[in-house]
């Protein structure tokens, strides 16, 4: 059964960065990319580097898509839906998210 998990407020990310939320055993990567209450997560596992790192990575515009780099080995990642743009293959998962009307941000679990 899945259930909204609060993870933070909106406040607590800056605008145009992300951080990293533990939502039961998943690492999620939690991002920001304008000074407005849009977010949106993916998992913070990077798969080419097996690390929890996309959350430090640079958010970026492409073809009128949000997409993360990652720090490490710089593979871009959709925000929208966790798609990799250099190998489908190794997308991350995607997960709803939202900002209440208290400004809490919520990850939906799965």
């Amino acid at each position: 059964m899945s259930e909204w998990i609060t993870v933070c407020q909106i406040d607590d990310i800056l605008p145009a960065t992300g951080v990293c939320a533990l939502v039961g055993d998943d690492h999620v990567a939690i991002f920001r990319p304008y000074p407005s209450h849009e977010v949106y997560a993916i998992s913070n596992i990077d798969p080419f580097a097996d690390a929890s790192i996309l959350s430090r990575g640079i958010i970026a515009e492409h073809e009128h898509e949000l997409w993360v780099a990652s720090p490490l080995k710089k593979q871009r990642f959709r925000l929208k839906d966790g798609r990799c743009f250099e190998d489908a293959s190794y997308s991350v998962k995607h997960y709803d998210v939202n900002v209440n009307e208290n400004g809490s941000v919520q990850v939906k679990s799965c």
